[in-house]
């Protein structure tokens, strides 16, 4: 059933609500903003993402392996990684409604603005200025634009700005018992650097050789002004990240090599290759000499999911200026020491969520006649599904709530199973259908007497006889990893 794209991604956010994915946090006390609670379905849903990205990286590859590196680090972390110093977003406010804005996400909005109408040569004439002025940091540039171009806030409708300015977005807090006598630690914004300060401890206990990854998944944390689309832009988020060393004048090599297989890593989820895009960086970060976005394309437009950045030396270098300790690899094969190349690939775990639930999201009409209806079914990866099988006895007497008991019990132990009496059968499918649960299987006086069941299958809602010693294979085939891992390798 078609339908207006803002309508279905507020459809997808009560969705998530209604179904224990996502809960506002603290919302008994009216929330905290742009701070999310997954609920139990959300929970499995995430650690199943985590799960099939971490064993493409470390599983799948013998040169790569992963940490777990502590949120508090020494602030000079911080300080050689150049957040300190420039870890800041351009901010404007409109004096009228009192809200504060990204400077440059509001000329982005306008370029999309005038690409919907059709304003190319505008749209490509804005897309040139800003990215100049982000080049040049140019804060008077930017405002500029945001007047020439007449944006007004969201909220007021006026055009009464603010000079543009630069905001920090890292949290600081206190570590020791005595205020004045405490130090100033960050949460920290990304968790690449625990991976950086660790490159020498992991290169020489796992004997890794260049070329060589580390892999992490962890919270980071960002004092976002604009924290807007759901969990889209949150202040507390998950990364997964993987930090690639390789030798000098190679990193493009893998770089090219690393973009074209993380985004095999998406479509082996069966997601439409027309969904995503590249978005080759024209404006790099201090640390980079390349940089790609793979674009996913939202209810509200492409945004990015997964960076793929080459960071060059800078990370290893200024680490190793800072704390004056040696970060360089011994080569055996030219008996020299040089500081490697980072290739990176970072995704938030948290926007790969929304994107599978957004491109998940059904409504379609079922049944004939006046009994027709809507079915809201979310078609995730059975592979990713929060729960695998669902088991239902028809009814709750005659020896069918034991017998589907037993099946459950045989069953738990490869798959998250879920068993369900209550309500007549259909509304327990429906109920299934809404949570993504891939199977369901009723069991009724026939499986008493042949050991067969009922198998119903999500998507098409066909139902099939199959006999339970089968069942654990015919559902493994379809909701176990490998088959997502034989998607990328073809």
């Amino acid at each position: 059933m078609s339908q207006p794209v803002e309508d279905l991604f507020k459809k997808v956010t009560a969705h998530a609500k209604e179904y224990g994915f996502i809960f506002p946090s603290s919302e008994i006390y009216d929330g905290l903003g742009a701070v999310y609670d997954y609920g139990q379905n959300g929970v499995e849903l995430k650690n199943n993402i985590r799960e099939y990205w971490w064993k493409s990286m470390v599983q799948l590859h013998e040169n790569i392996v992963g940490i777990d590196a502590a949120i508090f680090m020494h602030p000079k972390v911080w300080k050689a990684s150049g957040h300190i110093d420039g870890f800041s977003d351009p901010m404007i406010d409109n004096k009228d409604s009192k809200k504060r804005y990204r400077a440059d996400q509001l000329l982005e909005e306008q370029i999309e603005k005038y690409e919907k109408k059709g304003k190319t040569d505008k749209a490509q004439d804005l897309q040139r200025a800003m990215n100049q002025a982000l080049n040049d940091n140019d804060l008077q540039a930017m405002h500029d634009l945001i007047v020439e171009h007449e944006i007004v806030c969201p909220i007021s409708g006026t055009r009464n700005w603010t000079d543009v300015r630069q905001f920090n977005l890292m949290f600081s807090t206190q570590m020791g018992s005595v205020a004045d006598e405490s130090d100033a630690v960050y949460l920290r914004p990304e968790t690449a650097q625990g991976i950086f300060v660790n490159f020498l401890n992991v290169q020489k206990t796992g004997r890794m050789k260049i070329p060589f990854g580390i892999a992490q998944t962890g919270k980071a944390f960002r004092n976002e002004i604009i924290a807007r689309q759901f969990i889209m832009r949150m202040r507390e988020f998950e990364q997964m990240e993987m930090q690639f060393f390789v030798k000098p004048g190679t990193e493009m090599e893998w770089f090219a090599h690393w973009k074209k297989s993380r985004l095999s890593w998406h479509l082996a989820l069966g997601t439409p290759a027309e969904a995503y895009r590249y978005h080759d960086h024209e404006k790099l970060a201090h640390y980079a000499n390349a940089a790609t976005d793979i674009e996913f394309k939202f209810p509200f437009g492409f945004r990015e999911v997964e960076g793929i950045h080459s960071r060059t030396d800078f990370d290893l270098r200024n680490h190793q200026e800072l704390s004056g300790k040696k970060l360089q690899y011994f080569d055996p094969e030219t008996n020299s020491n040089f500081i490697p190349y980072v290739v990176e690939t970072s995704i938030g775990l948290d926007r790969m969520f929304l994107l599978l639930l957004c491109n998940a999201y059904r409504e379609e009409m079922v049944g004939e006649g006046d009994k027709q209806e809507t079915r809201v079914v979310l078609a995730l990866p059975p592979q990713l599904a929060p729960v695998k099988v669902a088991v239902f006895p028809l009814t709750k007497k005659d020896g069918l709530p034991e017998k589907a008991r037993e099946i459950m019990n045989r069953l738990k132990l490869q798959f998250r199973c879920h068993y369900e009496e209550k309500d007549a059968i259909g509304k327990r499918y429906r109920r299934h259908d809404a949570i993504g649960t891939p199977f369901c299987i009723t069991v009724d006086h026939e499986s008493l007497q042949d050991n067969t069941v009922t198998l119903r299958h999500r998507d098409s809602m066909q139902q099939e006889r199959v006999a339970i010693s089968e069942l654990e294979q015919r559902i493994g085939q379809q909701v176990r990893l490998s088959s997502l891992f034989e998607q990328m390798s073809m």
